[in-house]
């Protein structure tokens, strides 16, 4: 999982988030796999972040739009300004080998 919500830009490119609930396994695989072809990180079961251009977070949407069809399902790409980006908190749980759960909290 990441450890800082604040990511660095190239110009043009925003911090795109991509957050999905999809009940169908099959069809939940194709749109994760498209969010990794697309460069983006997962840092959640069904949400992928990084960083994409209005072009590639354009293609990116029109390929989910085209996996999802009419079937049932809801994704949402959202694109965030360097500034509300770096305004990002988080709180990582991961679990230790030997002593339970370390928890470390990032500030943008």
């Amino acid at each position: 999982m990441p450890s800082s919500g604040s990511r660095k830009c190239k110009s043009g490119e925003l911090q795109t988030f991509v957050v999905y609930d999809i009940p169908n396994d099959r069809l939940r695989t194709q749109v994760s796999e498209a969010c990794l072809d697309y460069g983006l990180e997962r840092i959640q079961y069904s949400a992928f972040v990084g960083n994409l251009s209005i072009n590639r977070r354009a293609e990116l949407f029109m390929r989910l739009q085209k996996l999802i069809g009419d079937k049932p399902g809801k994704v949402m790409v959202i694109a965030v300004c360097e500034k509300d980006a770096n305004g990002i908190r988080q709180i990582v749980n991961e679990e230790a080998p030997m002593d339970g759960a370390r928890s470390r909290g990032t500030w943008a």
